[in-house]
C-alpha cells in the first residue's frame, strides 16, 4: 500500500485549506489521505476523564468537518481520520515520517494559525525527515488537471540536492505545468577576491556563467522528465528575496532544508524561514542531508 499524504487539522480555516490541498495531492499520486488531529495540545488542560472525553468529541467534530470539506472539493479522495496524543510537534514529526508528505495550514508572515502555532510548525519543518508543505487559506483551490501556474524550485548550484530537485520535477509532472528553476547569486566583495577570480568579470558575464552551471545541474533531470517544460533563471541578490518574488502567484514553491546531526534544537535555515514567512503560495520544504 502506498504511504499516505498526511494533513494536520485543527478546525481553523487554514487547516481546512491544507486538507483540501492535501486531498488533491493524494489523488494526483494515487495515495490515501490521512486526516490527523493531535489531542491535548494544551499542556495546562486538566487530566479528568470528562476533559478527555470532551477533547475526543471535539476532535471528532474537527475531523468530520475536514472530511466534508475534502470530499466536497475532491470526491475522488480516499480520506481516513485518526486522533493521536500530543505533544503536537513530536506527533506531527512522527506522522510525517510515515507519509509521502505532511501538509499543514499556514497564515504566512511567520504565523501559523489555530492550534498549529508558529513554534509547532517551525519545529516540524526543522525535524521532519519527509517533505512538509505549508498551505495558506485561499491557495488550495488550484486548477485540478492541466496547470497554468509554475512550480518554482530554488536551486543552489554549488550544493544541488537530488531529493529537492526530484520533488519539484515530480510536482510539475503531476500538474502538467512548467517548472521554473531559480538560482540566486551574489556579486563577490572586491576586497575579498584574489587575483584573477570571477569578480573581475562583469555582471552579465557572471550571470551567464551561473546560468550555465544551473543548466548543467538540471540536464540529467530534463532527460528523466522529458515532458516537463523547464525554465532556468538566475537572479542577483539574496536567495530568499529572489524566491519570494519568483513564487508570487505560483502553484508551489519547493525549497530544501538540510538536516544536521549537530546537538541542540533543530532550526530552519534563514532562506527557508523567510520563504515560509512571506511567500503567498504553498511552500514545500524538502529535507536532505
Amino acid at each position: 500500500m502506498f504511504s499516505p499524504v498526511a494533513v494536520g487539522v485543527d478546525g481553523s480555516p487554514e487547516s481546512l485549506a491544507a486538507a483540501e490541498w492535501a486531498a488533491r495531492e493524494a489523488v494526483r499520486g494515487g495515495r490515501p489521505l490521512r486526516l490527523l488531529h493531535v489531542r491535548n495540545w494544551h499542556p495546562r488542560q486538566d487530566g479528568t476523564e470528562i476533559a478527555h472525553a470532551a477533547e475526543r468529541c471535539r476532535a471528532r467534530r474537527v475531523l468530520r468537518a475536514a472530511e466534508e470539506r475534502v470530499l466536497a472539493a475532491c470526491p475522488e479522495a480516499r480520506p481516513y481520520d485518526e486522533q493521536v496524543e500530543g505533544p503536537a510537534t513530536a506527533a506531527l514529526v512522527k506522522a510525517a515520517g510515515d507519509a509521502e508528505a505532511l501538509v499543514l495550514g499556514s497564515r504566512g508572515l511567520g504565523r501559523v494559525t489555530g492550534l498549529l502555532v508558529g513554534s509547532v510548525a517551525l519545529g516540524v519543518v526543522a525535524q521532519a525527515t519527509r517533505p512538509v508543505v505549508l498551505v495558506r487559506a485561499g491557495t488550495e483551490g488550484e486548477a485540478f488537471g492541466a496547470g497554468r501556474r509554475d512550480v518554482v524550485l530554488g536551486v543552489d548550484v554549488t550544493e544541488p540536492c537530488d531529493e529537492v530537485i526530484a520533488f519539484a520535477f515530480e510536482a510539475a509532472r503531476r500538474r502538467r505545468t512548467r517548472l521554473r528553476a531559480l538560482h540566486a547569486w551574489r556579486a563577490p566583495d572586491p576586497l575579498t577576491l584574489g587575483p584573477g577570480e570571477i569578480g573581475l568579470v562583469g555582471d552579465p558575464q557572471r550571470a551567464g556563467e551561473w546560468l550555465s552551471f544551473l543548466s548543467a545541474v538540471l540536464q540529467v533531470w530534463r532527460d528523466k522528465y522529458p515532458d516537463v517544460e523547464v525554465l532556468e533563471t538566475v537572479a542577483e541578490g539574496k536567495p530568499a528575496r529572489a524566491l519570494v518574488k519568483a513564487a508570487s502567484g505560483a502553484e508551489l514553491l519547493v525549497v530544501g532544508h538540510r538536516l544536521t546531526d549537530r546537538p541542540g534544537m533543530p532550526r530552519t535555515g534563514p532562506v527557508t524561514h523567510a520563504v515560509i514567512q512571506y511567500t503567498d503560495c504553498p511552500v514545500a520544504v524538502v529535507p536532505h542531508h
